[in-house]
């Protein structure tokens, strides 16, 4: 149990770490691009603390992976945005 909460707690900073790198990008160019894989990893990192905290018969309810599907979607979102998008 030691092991998976440090693993999660790792995964929690890493992608918090990742947003914060994604919202100085998104600080510097006003893409939302950047701005949707900033709350991307925002969700991801509660998705992984949430599920960290939850109790053992617990982790599998519907909640965590909405998160997660969520997080996904925005990256989806964010990609498509961008491709579909005139040049400047």
């Amino acid at each position: 149990m030691a092991v998976n909460s440090l693993l999660s707690g790792a995964i929690v900073m890493a992608a918090l770490v990742a947003a914060l790198f994604f919202l100085r990008f998104w600080r510097q160019t006003r893409d939302r691009f950047f701005l949707y894989f900033a709350v991307a990893f925002m969700l991801e990192a509660l998705h992984r603390l949430l599920w960290a905290l939850a109790p053992l018969g617990d982790a599998d309810a519907p909640l965590y992976y909405l998160i997660r599907l969520a997080s996904y979607v925005l990256i989806l979102v964010a990609i498509i945005n961008k491709n579909r998008a005139p040049p400047r």
